[in-house]
């Protein structure tokens, strides 16, 4: 059941900046509305309320509106016309497509001495005998019945006459209500027939395993049937399903609030399982925009027509993309990138790898006020970014064998290395090899323990050299 609340209402007064106490009209039409409330209080100066296409069975809570001038309750489940009595200004008032058949009620309206409109068409009160005279006799202040003017010949003729009117009235009305009370009866009777079968279980009368296995046969039955003729197999729910859906729109019913009323409920029980069947099925995955290699690859989600053009003159790139024409461009997102253009339309992707590398901050969007298609301009990179390749590893054998050999044998035992140097072939001097140690934990080095030096054809000393043995050795 759909309530009448403060945020309904001020939803529905942007043009009033959402304040309610100074609000002259308001629009409240399809919403499953069940019940009127609440606006004789907040909206004491309205002078225009649309109801029209709801589920309201009674007019209540609007003798506060004493401004209100015109009442639209068009296509609800109103039988009576009553509580208007403090509509001292009404002029207009629409039940078209209603219930009124009590055409009596129609005298309540005498108070509203300022209603010059009424519309009862489609109203089971409009196929009594006499109708038409009856309303413009007894209310003297109408202009308009139906869309029809009164003319004061026609208010004369009606006049002369009512009292045999009233009377055929009165006896055709009690026939109609007498079949709406039978009509109640049906409804109520048949609602206790549906509560009792689905609390039924079975196992009372002593024959629900024949039942139950007679109805077990005739679903292998059906799904044998609907597997040989339409392929995949259709479960014996699904079938119950279409076979309930079906009859309950196919078969023949009056048209009553009741009926009007078990319809609204039986469409807001589908939505509301085909609500959670969508909040159980899995996400939808997202496209792949850019591979895990760093491959770009196109995407066209919105379905857009486009086409890509180089301009060689002005050495560009030109994307158009063939955007809604009356869409809002708040709805749109565009990333250039040097490579590629991505464009997002209410959240669905438009990519394009381009030909050629482009500068993205030199780049330019227009849409076009005609069409609303959309334009990027893109510069052309003077130098183009090259991707090097990385050299490929060697094989496992090479690498092994690499490893196995006396070089890096020596790197694994961290053994210092030394650089060898042969006097007969340089002519330097070997510094590592100056003062020979034995190990390199020893203390200071001795002048003792020098070696003499290598004799060869020539000195390796320059000319003048003296060897001090109090000059402490170099390191």
């Amino acid at each position: 059941m759909v309530y009448i609340t403060e945020d309904m209402v001020r939803r529905r007064a942007e043009h009033n900046e959402c304040q309610l106490f100074s609000l002259e009209e308001v629009s409240l039409h399809q919403q499953d509305i069940e019940r009127i409330e609440h606006i004789d209080r907040w909206c004491r100066d309205l002078r225009i309320l649309y109801l029209q296409n709801n589920l309201i069975p009674r007019i209540e809570n609007l003798s506060r509106l004493k401004k209100l001038e015109y009442l639209n309750v068009a296509l609800n489940n109103i039988e009576v016309l009553e509580n208007l009595e403090g509509c001292e200004s009404l002029q207009k008032l629409d039940l078209t497509v209603n219930f009124v058949g009590r055409l009596s009620s129609v005298e309540s309206l005498k108070h509203n001495i300022h209603l010059r409109e009424l519309f009862l068409v489609g109203n089971p009160c409009t196929k009594f005998e006499g109708y038409r005279q009856y309303v413009v006799a007894s209310l003297p202040q109408l202009k308009w019945l139906d869309g029809k003017e009164i003319s004061r010949s026609e208010r004369i003729r009606a006049s002369q006459g009512l009292e045999e009117v009233e009377r055929r009235i009165l006896e055709q009305e009690k026939e109609y209500l007498r079949m709406r009370a039978k009509e109640k009866e049906e409804v109520q009777r048949k609602a206790g027939v549906e509560k009792g079968n689905k609390e039924r279980k079975p196992g009372f009368d002593g024959r629900w395993y024949t039942d139950i296995n007679n109805t077990v046969l005739e679903e292998n039955k059906e799904n044998q049937e609907v597997e040989e003729n339409t392929g995949p197999k259709a479960t014996s729910s699904d079938l119950d399903e279409e076979e309930r859906e079906r009859e309950f729109w196919c078969t023949p019913c009056s048209f009553t609030p009741e009926s009007r009323l078990e319809a609204h409920r039986h469409l807001e029980e589908k939505r509301r399982v085909k609500e959670k069947q969508k909040k159980k099925k899995k996400p939808k995955t997202s496209r792949t925009l850019i591979t895990a290699d760093g491959r770009v690859m196109n995407a066209n989600e919105p379905k857009l027509d486009f086409s890509l053009t180089e301009d060689e003159e002005n050495n560009t790139i030109v994307l158009d993309v063939a955007v809604y024409r009356h869409m809002d461009t708040s709805l749109i997102d565009i990333d250039v990138q040097p490579t590629y253009a991505r464009v997002s339309v209410k959240g669905k992707i438009f990519q394009m790898v381009l030909p050629a590398e482009v500068k993205p901050d030199s780049s330019t969007a227009q849409r076009s006020q005609t069409t609303g298609h959309l334009v990027l301009t893109m510069p052309r990179a003077e130098g183009e970014i090259k991707v090097t390749k990385t050299v490929p590893r060697p094989p496992v054998a090479c690498q092994n064998r690499r490893r196995s050999s006396p070089h890096n044998n020596k790197r694994r035992n961290n053994v210092p290395e030394r650089l060898e140097v042969d006097p007969s072939q340089h002519k330097a001097l070997d510094l590592a090899n100056i003062v020979p140690r034995h190990s390199t934990t020893e203390g200071p080095l001795e002048t003792s323990r020098m070696a003499p030096p290598a004799t060869s054809g020539h000195s390796s000393f320059s000319e003048g050299f003296v060897d001090d043995p109090d000059v402490p050795p170099l390191i």
